[in-house]
């Protein structure tokens, strides 16, 4: 297997942990990538219409895409449980990770608004907006993280994910400050190697 890596990507590095958890990081080759929003990487384009990382390629040459259905796959063929066989489980396992999946959106379209967008067209309500996305959403875990201790699946790994993404671009957003149980839980979670050996850099 193949993928398409930046160690920046918060999308990426959801991948590469849960192929960690499952055994299966040492099978995937990291491809390198210059994805961008604005100037798109043809290498990418020419398997991914999108452009974008991740985008996984099989043995076989099919090209997987986005970092939910890489990961599917990864836990299928990894005959893991990263994605909960028990349907109740299940399906509040994928609802709290697009759920952690909407903070990384918020945050990476607040980023784009700083670092890509032109000083003079840049619009503060709408930074202002997808800050209040990722405020809610760290809000819904604070309240439910007590559940989760010990768990180990694509809602807690998506979660990891998000929270590393926002001491990465975000070291002035002190979200521990007002999400104690939150911080306490990332702090225990991210001894894991798969997370402590994926961390973000630019």
């Amino acid at each position: 297997m193949k993928i398409y890596f930046s160690p920046a990507s918060p999308f990426v590095r959801k991948c590469m942990v849960v192929a960690a958890e499952l055994g299966l990081a040492g099978q995937i080759e990291k491809l390198p990538s210059a994805a961008n929003p604005v100037t798109r990487d043809q290498t990418i384009v020419a398997t991914n219409p999108l452009g974008q990382v991740p985008t996984l390629l099989t043995e076989t040459g099919q090209a997987l895409y986005d970092s939910r259905v890489i990961c599917e796959y990864l836990n299928h063929r990894g005959n893991g449980e990263i994605f909960p066989s028990d349907p109740a489980r299940r399906w509040q396992a994928l609802t709290e990770q697009s759920l952690a999946d909407g903070i990384l959106d918020a945050a990476l379209l607040t980023r784009y608004e700083k670092a890509a967008r032109p000083a003079e067209f840049q619009w503060e309500g709408w930074t202002k907006g997808q800050m209040e996305k990722i405020a809610s959403g760290l809000g819904y875990f604070e309240k439910t993280i007590a559940g989760k201790a010990g768990v180990v699946d694509i809602s807690t790994i998506s979660l990891a994910c998000a929270l590393g993404y926002l001491d990465f671009r975000f070291p002035d957003y002190d979200w521990r400050a007002s999400h104690p149980a939150l911080a306490k839980w990332e702090a225990d979670f991210t001894q894991r190697p798969s997370l402590r050996d994926s961390a973000p850099h630019a």
